[in-house]
């Protein structure tokens, strides 16, 4: 009984499907929510014995039959979705692993990044390439003075997010503003990156840089190898602290900026993290009291509602002058129709 060609699963291929799930779950993991295809290599019987998928430029669920472990099916797997991935214009490739299983995938070229202990390994299929983003930074931002940062996905950028950052100038002598560069928002990155840093292009002491794919959206970070839900956001706000200071270490940053989080639960179990880790390497964490619009703190989740619900005219005191610009602009009519159809337009 040998093994066939590897071929993509179609979701409407119920017995495919079916297998899938079995394969899966025998590895101890669950489908990924975010995924773009899956393939499958299966022996002339029609019996799946190894799969793979890919969510943007990530491979996620990759597992093998049991019976079949040491093989070779996986390799066989990962060399096509690499195959694949690059023909579809990705040039680094991304994974998130078990620690028992990082191992195998370094053998076959993938370089680890950054890992939380027990949870996950975090690796690239480009040796050297977050070494590489880390030295242009330090040649492109490395400035004398007290160094901070902010990271923010600034989901339209509000005054909110200005109201930190003014904040943040106030108390060092320059700001490293982070903008999350996963286009997994209801803004786009070109268009939330460029409203950052019109919005704060007053602030001289503001620098802007995109967080390449090294730091994630909570909406697409891959956890489907987590067996504790209640472990996810914890074990998400861990990476991404970790990554961070490594980033921190690297321009001099010793403090961070966060706004006061009243409304999303997720952000609240971040901030407890990295109240908790940063100071480990140095960092200590201010927390902002969010700025108020009457009585009612002004987020970016507020922001998009009122979009949704087609109040528009009442989203001009809560944005910055570029934003509201953008907004009443032709450019805005995609993301403003995005929005009004989104069923999720909050905490995003």
């Amino acid at each position: 009984m040998g093994a066939t060609d590897i071929s993509v699963i179609h979701p409407g291929d119920r017995a495919a499907q079916r297998q899938l799930d079995s394969l899966l779950s025998g590895a101890g993991i669950r489908r990924d929510a975010n995924l773009d295809y899956t393939v499958g290599l299966f022996d002339d019987e029609g019996t799946l014995l190894a799969t793979g998928s890919a969510f943007a430029n990530t491979l996620r669920c990759l597992a093998v039959s049991e019976r079949h472990r040491g093989e070779g099916y996986l390799n066989q797997i990962v060399t096509f979705l690499i195959e694949e991935q690059t023909r579809r214009g990705f040039g680094e490739v991304f994974l998130y692993t078990k620690p028992e299983s990082a191992r195998f995938f370094a053998d076959l070229g993938f370089d680890e990044i950054e890992r939380v202990p027990g949870y996950l390994v975090f690796m690239s299929n480009r040796p050297k390439a977050f070494t590489a983003y880390l030295n242009r930074l330090k040649r492109n931002a490395l400035v004398p003075g007290r160094a901070c940062a902010v990271v923010m996905n600034a989901n339209p950028f509000t005054l909110g997010h200005l109201h930190l950052l003014e904040m943040a100038s106030r108390q060092s002598d320059v700001v490293h503003v982070f903008v999350v560069s996963e286009d997994a928002s209801l803004f786009s990155f070109k268009d939330r990156f460029d409203l950052v840093r019109k919005g704060s292009a007053h602030l001289y002491k503001v620098m802007c840089h995109p967080t390449g794919s090294y730091m994630v959206s909570n909406a697409t970070f891959p956890s489907y190898f987590i067996k504790q839900a209640d472990d996810v956001t914890r074990v998400h706000a861990l990476l991404d602290t970790l990554v961070f200071a490594r980033i921190a270490s690297t321009l001099g940053i010793t403090r961070r900026f966060v706004g006061e989080e009243p409304f999303s639960g997720i952000t609240r179990i971040y901030n407890q993290v990295m109240a908790e880790e940063l100071p480990k390497h140095g960092i200590d964490l201010e927390v902002i009291p969010r700025c108020e619009y009457g009585k009612t703190p002004v987020s970016a989740s507020n922001v998009r509602q009122l979009i949704h619900d087609g109040h528009l005219d009442q989203v001009r005191p809560l944005v910055p002058r570029p934003t509201y610009e953008f907004l009443t602009s032709d450019e805005a009519g995609p993301t403003i129709d995005r929005i009004c159809r989104s069923e999720h337009v909050r905490h995003d």
